[in-house]
């Protein structure tokens, strides 16, 4: 992948006791094996330290990450003031992943960096702290003086990219949540994040329905004809390609999947199972929206086997593989 040495991408390590440290070190540990370009960490070395005994090359500026990334895994410290150990989270631990955010964030904005890519965090303690967003995703957005209802989160993976119009609520509470507006804001958002994030000139944009069978023309549910479809009109008449309300279990089969770039799915789990079943350890969390590029990889802090060497770096170089070829996209078509 082509290097540019001034503007290497910025990863927050996430909670110090959780595996953010342990996947990002043996990420740079696989550089070349994983095909990925320069970035620096942002967080405690300690917590590095803590779960490798690997080469640190501490940086003050991102522009020296590319003469250092293949020296030691290039880092910008913050110092907690109490040392975490692997899977035992703490107060102070939740304040130095919050610090790495917002460094990360910072560095994006300005140029300094690529983009983004965040480390898991743990919502509990950052709740204990005072943290008042949803989740990174929302604090990100804020930072950018973005409403959170602008940008919409993709799970992306080689075959398939999904995203939920609604995300984090009861099952019960989707169809009173869905309105048409919802849709298309969610449907242009992610159609011009195909074009921005993934280079895709002309989008295709495959609408799900809420029913079973779309709702077989009213018999099973009238969320399709009074709310999906007069959304699928209206970025229609916007001059978007987009088709649906397509039925979800016809929709992810490999033939299906050739027809369009991503789905819209009109609840969490209609979107998430179909990515995960097929790219558990590949898929990335981007999202889209924003002015930066911000992506994730897909699992949480899990403290449970922190420390242990038995974490999984491929969603975390998943995750920063996306994050370099975005800035690719975005710089090519500025």
């Amino acid at each position: 992948m082509a290097r540019d040495p001034a503007t290497p991408l910025a990863v927050s390590l996430g909670d110090p006791a959780g595996i953010g440290p342990e996947v990002l070190a043996k990420c740079w540990d696989n550089r070349d094996r994983f095909e990925l370009s320069p970035f620096v960490a942002i967080g405690d070395p300690r917590a590095i330290q803590a779960v490798w005994d690997g080469p640190i090359a501490t940086i003050e500026d991102p522009r020296e990450a590319d003469s250092a990334f293949d020296v030691g895994l290039p880092l910008i410290q913050i110092p907690s003031p109490e040392e975490d150990r692997p899977g035992h989270p703490s107060v102070a631990g939740a304040h130095c992943s919050l610090d790495a955010l917002e460094i990360a964030v910072g560095l994006a904005r300005s140029g300094s960096a690529a983009g983004v890519v965040t480390g898991p965090v743990s919502k509990e303690q950052l709740y204990s702290i005072g943290f008042r967003h949803p989740g990174q995703t929302e604090f990100v957005a804020e930072r950018c003086g973005i409403a959170s209802s602008n940008v919409v989160m993709m799970l992306a993976g080689p075959t398939l990219r999904t995203v939920p119009v609604t995300t984090h609520i009861p099952l019960r509470d989707v169809p009173d949540e869905l309105t048409a507006g919802l849709i298309e804001s969610r449907g242009r958002t992610t159609l011009r994040g195909l074009q921005r994030s993934f280079g895709i000139a002309e989008p295709r944009l495959a609408i799900t329905g809420l029913n079973p069978h779309s709702g077989e023309g009213g018999l099973l549910g009238r969320a399709e004809i009074e709310v999906i479809e007069p959304a699928i009109a209206a970025l229609r008449a916007e001059g978007w390609r987009v088709t649906g309300p397509h039925p979800a279990d016809t929709l992810f089969h490999e033939t299906a999947r050739s027809g369009y770039d991503a789905a819209l799915c009109m609840y969490h789990d209609q979107a998430l199972i179909p990515v995960k079943a097929l790219h558990f350890i590949d898929a990335v969390n981007i999202t889209l929206g924003l002015p930066i590029v911000r992506t994730a990889p897909d699992h949480g802090t899990a403290f449970d086997i922190a420390g242990e060497d038995r974490a999984d770096p491929r969603p975390m170089a998943a995750a920063l593989r996306l994050a370099a070829k975005s800035a690719i996209h975005r710089s090519a078509a500025a």
